[in-house]
């Protein structure tokens, strides 16, 4: 069976229980790529909020309600968007097209979370309204790859 626990991936890290901060402040991001993980399941996003940015330099917001992800995307600017595909009231493919349409989003890169595929098909190649995407149950690695691959390059200082 393919059960994630956070303990099989990462150790623990000091200061990884502090209360979250706000996504919004510069000084807390700083230096830290920011991801939008679009998902109903409160538990999984929480979940991988945790290990990834427990993993890499990553500050991650989770939104729940795929109808408020709009706005939480606007407010929070973020470099990578993870978007399920399954979802109440508006599905991740329609979310996707709503982003894309959006002149100050339409750039982010959006890698969708679906468990209509396996993971041999998520690792092919294909993709999914053009963009790539991961098989669920997620693998925090493939996930990480799949991140590191498309995030936009920094820009030099």
């Amino acid at each position: 069976m393919n059960r994630l626990f956070e303990a099989d991936f990462f150790p623990r890290v000091a200061g990884a229980d502090s209360p979250p901060l706000d996504p919004a402040s510069d000084s807390v991001g700083k230096g830290k790529r920011r991801i939008l993980i679009v998902d109903d399941d409160a538990n999984s996003t929480h979940l991988v909020k945790i290990l990834l940015e427990r993993s890499g330099p990553y500050l991650v917001l989770e939104e729940n309600d795929a109808a408020k992800a709009d706005q939480t995307a606007h407010n929070f600017k973020p470099d990578v968007i993870l978007l399920d595909i399954v979802m109440p009231k508006i599905d991740g493919g329609e979310l996707a097209t709503q982003i894309e349409a959006d002149h100050e989003l339409h750039n982010t890169p959006i890698i969708f979370l679906t468990a209509l595929v396996t993971h041999g098909e998520a690792q092919s190649g294909l993709h999914i309204q053009g963009h790539p995407f991961v098989a669920k149950p997620i693998s925090i690695p493939e996930l990480i790859d799949a991140i590191e691959k498309h995030l936009p390059a920094r820009a030099e200082c």
